[in-house]
């Protein structure tokens, strides 16, 4: 897969995360429980990164999530990888762009996914995403075929 393929899927997931993060400023302030005892939507703002380390900083932040996106698009625009890589590495830039987005025009990440049946932090689609397309990177690198990496056998191009 061509990573202007891929593309396709950082965008749905940014337009997914975009659309369920509108959705929840509608929700009622004690949350709406999807599946009793499982899962509940209920927003909260989320103003660090990942169980809220280095609130207050929406800027900072932005930035570096900004500075990393253009590094990693930097370093990876000539690399050869797998489909399921690309497509994992597309997951986790549509899922960061989306949060990147929020820190900049926001101040703070609305998260309103809420596991009941676990304690674990409320979060969103685009943590959903980013945390996915992580697995599955990691998955390919350590256990995929060569190609996984980006390498060819036995051929010159």
């Amino acid at each position: 897969m061509r990573k202007r393929d891929g593309l396709w899927i950082a965008i749905a997931v940014l337009g997914l995360d975009r659309i369920t993060k509108i959705a929840s400023f509608s929700l009622p302030e004690a949350g709406l429980e999807l599946i009793p005892g499982i899962v509940r939507l209920r927003l909260v703002r989320n103003e660090g990164i990942a169980f809220s380390l280095l609130s207050g900083k929406p800027w900072l932040l932005g930035c570096l999530s900004l500075a990393i996106l253009l590094a990693a698009a930097w370093f990876l625009r000539n690399k050869r990888m797998s489909k399921p890589v690309t497509a994992g590495l597309m997951m986790m830039l549509g899922g960061a762009a989306g949060n990147m987005a929020d820190r900049f025009f926001l101040g703070y990440v609305p998260d309103m996914i809420e596991l009941l049946f676990v304690d674990f932090a409320v979060f969103n689609v685009a943590d959903a995403f980013l945390t996915v397309g992580c697995v599955m990177v990691v998955i390919c690198l350590l256990f995929g075929k060569e190609e996984a990496h980006g390498e060819r056998r036995g051929t010159d191009d």
